[in-house]
């Protein structure tokens, strides 16, 4: 089994070489690893980090695009591994994480299903990557816990790229509700979420964008405008925070 990561990152030297270790030191007894990073054209030395692991990787590029999810579909389309994962720069796998999968999935005995783990936050400490109870209203974790195998992508599509934000919830709900493509929920912690990226400081519009989905894919308006309220409220501290600053 092989097991294709993607990184994506511009400008973030502080944080991108911890990232690389968190896959490349993985223990690939059970799987092979192919990892691919995609660089926005960082001006900051970032590139130059990523190089000295030039060896280790599959594919690189440092180059102008146009956002997010451009560049993760742009990775997505250099992986020729059966499982593929999204870390970005900043944020990490825990040891022994891509093992648990590649596990899970041999276990399950076919690639028909999308993988959750769970994600322990910087700050908000262990999230449980799904609930089946709450997967109309958003309970997703974020993508560093998703494993997606590249036959899914293939059949129902990759990230709508006119996202700025959550082009990732926005593959999640359709492929979990729309699609109705299976989840293998795993409830051990895979992944670090570093909780100061654009969708922490861009909570509102995280949480505009999370009701255009739901709208987008026929949810009873109500509930979700309902949902959106409930959540702008138990968020207005962060979100004022981010208005102030």
């Amino acid at each position: 089994m092989k097991i294709s990561i993607v990184t994506i990152v511009r400008n973030d030297r502080a944080h991108i070489e911890e990232t690389l270790k968190s896959v490349l030191e993985q223990n690939k007894e059970n799987f092979e690893l192919e990892y691919v990073v995609i660089d926005g054209a960082s001006t900051d030395g970032t590139p130059e980090i990523i190089e000295k692991y030039a060896d280790s990787l599959a594919y690189f590029v440092s180059e102008k695009d146009t956002g997010i999810y451009t560049a993760m579909n742009k990775g997505i389309a250099h992986c020729t591994g059966d499982i593929i994962g999204m870390i970005n720069s900043g944020d990490r796998y825990l040891p022994g994480a891509l093992a648990a999968v590649a596990e899970a999935f041999r276990k399950n005995g076919t690639l028909d299903r999308i993988f959750w783990g769970d994600v322990i936050y910087q700050h908000q400490g262990l999230v449980k990557g799904f609930r089946e109870n709450k997967r109309y209203i958003g309970a997703f974790a974020p993508h560093p816990s998703m494993f997606v195998p590249r036959c899914i992508y293939e059949e129902i599509g990759t990230y709508d790229e006119t996202f700025r934000l959550l082009g990732d919830y926005d593959f999640m709900y359709r492929a979990v509700n729309v699609k109705k493509v299976p989840v293998l929920y795993v409830p051990v912690p895979v992944a670090f979420y570093l909780e100061d990226g654009l969708s922490d400081r861009y909570v509102f519009r995280c949480l505009k964008d999370e009701l255009k989905v739901k709208c987008r894919y026929g949810q009873n308006p109500l509930a979700a405008y309902t949902v959106f309220v409930l959540k702008v409220l138990k968020n207005l501290p962060r979100i004022l925070k981010n208005l102030r600053g």
